[in-house]
């Protein structure tokens, strides 16, 4: 396998030049009710990966994510968000190099907040289930997703965990208490024949609030003390979904620890055949060590089909986080291993350079 010490020096290298402040925000007001912010998400990845087929390594340098934000207040209570992405510029795909992908809008909704207890949205957006796949992909803890997070997405014709459709959120007990639930466009017929898809999510937290925003976070480096459980479903016609979650964040010893544990039960029915009954599980862990910037991170991934083991996988990824200035710039280094039940396992390393600002 090859060694990337060469990208590791220049990742270092490009990581000094580009680390940003998060002290301030771009922002244009223009009275106290409107206003507009930018933003801007980048991720340059490289990545080596066992081919066990043709006994070799696959190797890419690319664009993970390249997102542009904007967001900001229109009218009083009422909000909206886009975002942006060119994902995996770069990266190779069938045929060649991923050198010119299309753009893509991955976020696109509006928001009325008409009380605590009550904020509507509607427009492109992530449905409100695992925890994991509503969480900000610039706040992760590992370098990306839970490998099913969003396994869901194809059958029912969604974009990386999101959809279109109308949603309602809100919070009680001074915001220990959160509700999501929404109806959303879901898989299509050529004549829209389909019922909606339905959607779900409460989540209680017990010790600190996390706030009112759409998206979760993956680990507040121990500046807040959160301890979070939450369960979820996911359905149209015969396809069902569910989920169980918890999180935690906690100031111990000279740092913090985050953790997070997920299960899920997918079953496409009659409605998504190609999506088999299953069981999901998702464990990260780490821990920030405050005076050295770092992180050790776990990340581990279970799949197992229902009935058959075709299919059935298990994934672990071992790391190191850099958190240069936290969620604005940092470099994240982990091994990783792909052990299917029925093929032959696989290693692989990726690092990862982020550089953010919103």
């Amino acid at each position: 396998m090859s060694k990337p010490y060469s990208f590791l020096v220049l990742a270092c290298g490009l990581l000094l030049i580009c680390t940003a402040s998060a002290g301030a925000q771009v922002l244009i007001t223009v009275n106290e009710d409107v206003n507009f912010k930018l933003g801007v998400l980048g991720q340059f990845q490289g990545e080596w990966l066992e081919d066990p087929v043709n006994d070799d390594t696959t190797q890419n340098l690319f664009v993970r994510r390249m997102r542009l934000l904007f967001g900001g207040q229109v009218a009083k209570n009422v909000s909206f968000f886009v975002e942006t992405d060119a994902p995996n510029l770069g990266k190779t795909v069938p045929g060649g190099k991923n050198i010119n992908p299309g753009l893509v809008v991955q976020d696109a909704y509006a928001e009325i907040r008409l009380h605590d207890a009550l904020l509507l949205n509607a427009g492109l957006m992530f449905v409100p289930f695992s925890r994991n796949s509503v969480q900000s992909a610039a706040s992760l803890l590992p370098i990306d997703y839970g490998a099913y997070t969003f396994s869901t997405s194809a059958a029912t014709q969604s974009t990386v965990g999101r959809d279109t459709g109308f949603q309602a959120r809100g919070y009680f007990l001074d915001n220990r208490l959160e509700y999501r639930i929404g109806a959303f466009q879901g898989a299509r017929d050529a004549a829209s024949h389909r019922s909606f898809r339905y959607t779900g999510r409460v989540q209680c937290q017990l010790l600190e609030p996390e706030g009112t925003g759409y998206f979760y976070t993956g680990t507040y480096f121990g500046t807040k003390k959160v301890a979070a459980v939450a369960a979820a479903f996911d359905t149209q016609s015969d396809y069902k979904a569910y989920d169980a979650d918890g999180f935690i964040d906690y100031p111990i010893g000279p740092g913090a620890i985050t953790g997070q544990l997920g299960w899920s039960r997918v079953d496409g029915g009659d409605t998504f055949l190609t999506l088999p009954k299953q069981n999901v599980v998702l464990l990260e862990a780490g821990y920030f060590i405050r005076d050295l910037k770092i992180s050790p991170v776990v990340q581990f991934t279970n799949r197992g089909i229902v009935g058959t083991g075709t299919g059935d996988e298990n994934r672990w990824s071992l790391g190191v986080n850099y958190w240069w200035a936290r969620h604005n710039a940092n470099v994240k280094a982990a091994w990783s291993r792909i052990d299917p039940r029925l093929a032959a396992a696989r290693n692989g390393f990726t690092i990862q350079l982020q550089v953010f600002y919103f």
